[in-house]
């Protein structure tokens, strides 16, 4: 008898009992089947092959005997849209199982969704410590905003261990990075990294967005909470914004209460373009695999390029760690021009052809950008220095498209 597939949510998915010799082995399934099934009823309502779009805000009992039913038994069902939708839950269990995680809470954005959890997790006088390479955003929201409820936020060098271990004091509830890094693409090693929460008893979370469940899974080396802009890969066509949180439910309980006050729930159009872009995940994250290695390789023989970042180049000061913890390095390339201010580096980006010029990353279309202009230009030269972020600094996040072109539009752009 050949091995069962299962493509459940790992918190559900229910092995065969060891008795009966009737029941064939269990085998996890692969990511791109997972992608394609997990978390949807194997039959759905008028025998649709999709998940219909579900629009109601609110949902009826048959009585006021079925509320307290509902409110007693923790009945699985929805009460009103703020609190849920079966939209979202069939994502939430699709992008749990992906993630290795018992649960996930999707939200309307990714920083509603780190938002959302800080907010439930930290109260006046706790403390973070966050490595400092990271989103801006996140960045921002970490030290100006929650310093105004009370909330120390500790910046350390990134991939500093020591410096992370001196920070944490009894007051510390978490540990944040990124891995990879946005821009500089650093790798977390993330083996160190659970090692220092467990040794203080606090709780991590990894900002995997950049590199996806396709390329990593932060969980299974013991990380608490993984977070994703799922506007960006599992999203993959730039036509929706949502953000996810995956870790265990009982730590997720809270978070997902407290969604339920704030409000920052996504809609169910969304939720059905999430699951949709959602089938052909890993087949995108080949090619953006495949593209972000050749067009790094490219850019790294180049005369005109002073350095690449991107952690599939031996070159990198993270790729060991990239190759002992990841499957491949994603789509993204950060790399600086030799000898350039930073108008011509925006002549070179304003050269592309291909590249379409935007902020974000992860669609099938490439993107190229000056973080310099896109989102630092308001900062002072001092700051800029502090997060590394040069005049000549480029962004490219490789699409789908087929690398032979997108090289051969860099190499026109760099040498016009």
């Amino acid at each position: 008898m050949e091995n069962a597939i299962i493509v459940e949510n790992p918190s559900t998915a229910k092995p065969p009992r060891e008795d009966s010799p009737a029941q064939p082995k269990v085998k996890r399934a692969g990511l791109s089947t997972t992608s394609v099934h997990a978390g949807e009823a194997r039959r759905k309502p008028s025998d649709a092959i999709t998940d219909s779009i579900c629009c109601s805000s609110t949902f009826t009992f048959e009585s006021t005997q079925s509320i307290i039913d509902y409110i007693q038994q923790k009945q699985d069902r929805e009460e009103y849209g703020r609190y849920g939708n079966p939209n979202e839950k069939v994502v939430e269990r699709k992008l749990a199982a992906l993630d290795s995680a018992e649960d996930a809470i999707i939200y309307s954005s990714g920083m509603a969704a780190i938002v959302g959890l800080l907010i439930a997790k930290l109260s006046a006088g706790d403390e973070i410590v966050i490595f400092d390479q990271c989103y801006h955003r996140s960045r921002e929201f970490c030290a100006k905003h929650l310093s105004r409820f009370g909330i120390v936020t500790h910046q350390v060098e990134t991939g500093n261990y020591a410096a992370m271990d001196a920070a944490i004091n009894e007051r510390t509830k978490l540990l944040i990075s990124e891995s990879p890094t946005n821009p500089h693409l650093s790798v977390i090693d993330l083996e160190q990294f659970v090692d220092l929460g467990k040794s203080h008893q606090v709780e991590t979370l990894i900002d995997a967005t950049l590199a996806t469940p396709y390329n990593i899974r932060p969980i299974e080396f013991g990380v608490d909470y993984v977070w994703h802009s799922a506007t960006k890969y599992m999203g993959g066509h730039n036509d929706l914004l949502a953000g996810v949180i995956c870790g265990s439910k009982e730590k997720l309980e809270c978070v997902r209460k407290m969604r339920g006050i704030l409000g920052g729930i996504n809609s169910p159009h969304n939720m059905y373009l999430l699951e949709r872009g959602l089938k052909t995940f890993a087949l995108r994250m080949e090619r953006h695999n495949e593209n972000g290695q050749r067009v790094a390789e490219f850019l790294e023989a180049h005369p005109r390029v002073e350095r690449v970042y991107y952690p599939g180049l031996k070159s990198h000061p993270s790729h060991e760690v990239a190759k002992r913890t990841m499957k491949g390095f994603g789509g993204l390339i950060t790399f600086l021009v030799r000898d350039a201010d930073w108008k011509q580096t925006a002549d070179i980006i304003d050269a592309c052809t291909i590249p379409k010029i935007a902020p974000s990353l992860g669609g099938v279309e490439s993107l190229i950008e000056q973080p310099y202009v896109m989102s630092y230009f308001d900062y002072s030269p001092e700051d800029r220095k502090r997060f590394g972020i040069s005049d000549n600094m480029i962004r490219m996040a490789c699409g789908i498209e087929d690398s032979a072109d997108l090289i051969a539009d860099l190499k026109q752009a760099l040498e016009a």
